[in-house]
């Protein structure tokens, strides 16, 4: 059961003698170099199963086994990390240019990996089964590809935010750049936020709601920024245009390389890469909601509008996107500089771990939803319920829900 939450973010170093700030140096450094190690894992798996196809057909399956067994696993073994790098060294931390070098270095190689996907997935000696599997290992590293647009397209260089579009557009979903941060980050943990999942609410009934959502909100962004500049929709200035040229380029170009029989693999990854990010999505906000102030405005966001892990592998993975509490506060912040909050709601595990639950209803609410009510000390009204399931889950949870509530108001002994 959660303690009180305070106002307050309350950040955690847990060693207890630091070195000064101009001493500490970052015991994470060449850790960080597992994030664009991904796509090279992948693109050696495809090159041996090009060589050796009979012999070595589970390397087609490369993707889901990192994703769903190795890296899960790998969580488990190696346990968390709380520690924050000390106030003092963020700045430099911050401003060194090898962990910017790091993230943008994923992806030459995630567009290597993805052509030489389509040019396996092509051939008409590759059996179906095959096919299926090269479709997934390539479409989970671009789907890990958009955590790389997301650290990219926080950076205000125009640069970063035209790389950023460029490792979304295997995945065609380069609107995420507008949408996420001038859209997402406005409304998180609000019932009007398309990318918050509602507690009861299923990844598959959350699914159609953020992509259609998400693309709606992206489009009337755009719109009303280029009015303010006086100019139209169809703008050349126009991001979503420009984004949505990168990926029909890109989807052409690998098309007139490896042939029409590409069509499919090029789909079928773009379909699972993106759907990656958006079981991200409902993992990170399930059933938190900003409560309004007295003038009808939501609070701001705070660390308990976030689910965390801590998981070291999975961080090190995914740029510590799960520490994602930070991340809302200050969206410009680098990954390497991220802090763990004390306050704020923690999973049960890493994302990489939560990914096969959110796909089972019945394992997921099992999972979370009791404590998303212990999160909030067993008041239901703070919860950001579906609307459709709201009654049913209130008198399913009123007994848990009242003894939580009691245990948070009973006293405190010293030990605890």
């Amino acid at each position: 059961m959660n303690a009180k939450l305070k106002t307050t973010p309350k950040t955690s170093n847990t060693t207890s003698a630091r070195p000064a700030g101009k001493d500490w140096k970052d015991p994470k450094r060449y850790l960080w170099l597992l994030g664009p190690a991904l796509p090279g894992i992948g693109v050696v798996a495809l090159g041996a199963y090009a060589i050796a196809p009979k012999k070595l057909k589970a390397l087609a399956w490369t993707g889901p086994i990192l994703i769903h067994g190795v890296i899960p696993a790998l969580d488990r073994a190696v346990g968390v990390d709380k520690s924050n790098p000390p106030e003092d060294a963020v700045k430099t931390l911050e401003q060194d240019k090898y962990y910017d070098r790091i993230v943008k270095a994923f992806i030459p190689s995630q567009y290597l990996l993805t052509f030489m996907g389509a040019w396996l997935a092509s051939r008409k000696n590759v059996p179906l089964e095959d096919k299926i599997g090269l479709t997934f290992s390539v479409g989970a590293i671009n789907g890990i590809g958009i955590n790389t647009a997301h650290e990219l397209g926080h950076k205000s260089n125009k640069l970063n935010k035209l790389m950023a579009m460029a490792a979304l557009a295997p995945t065609g979903y380069t609107h995420f750049v507008v949408e996420h941060n001038f859209g997402h980050h406005k409304r998180v943990a609000t019932p009007e936020d398309p990318a918050s999942s509602k507690m009861g609410e299923s990844f598959w009934k959350f699914l159609p709601r953020t992509v259609v959502g998400g693309l709606k909100s992206a489009v009337k962004i755009e719109k009303a920024r280029l009015a303010r500049k006086g100019k139209s929709f169809w703008s050349l200035d126009n991001e979503l245009l420009q984004g949505w040229a990168m990926s029909a380029g890109f989807f052409g170009a690998t098309t007139l390389i490896c042939g029409p029989r590409a069509i499919p693999f090029l789909a079928g990854q773009a379909v699972y890469g993106a759907s990656l990010l958006e079981s991200v999505n409902y993992i990170e906000h399930y059933g938190l909601l900003r409560q309004k102030t007295e003038n009808g405005k939501y609070e701001r966001t705070k660390p308990e509008h976030s689910w965390n892990s801590n998981n070291i592998v999975t961080n090190l993975f995914l740029y510590q996107l799960q520490r994602h509490s930070d991340h809302h506060a200050h969206p410009s912040r680098s990954f390497q500089a991220l802090r763990h909050f004390e306050n704020a709601p923690q999973l049960p595990s890493g994302y990489a771990s939560m990914l096969l639950p959110a796909y089972f209803p019945k394992w997921w609410s099992e999972t979370m939803d009791k404590r998303v009510i212990d999160h909030y000390e067993g008041d239901l009204s703070k919860i950001n319920w579906d609307p459709d399931r709201k009654e049913e889950l209130m008198a399913k949870y009123a007994d848990y829900a009242a003894e939580v509530a009691a245990a948070a108001k009973a006293p405190k002994s010293d030990a605890a």
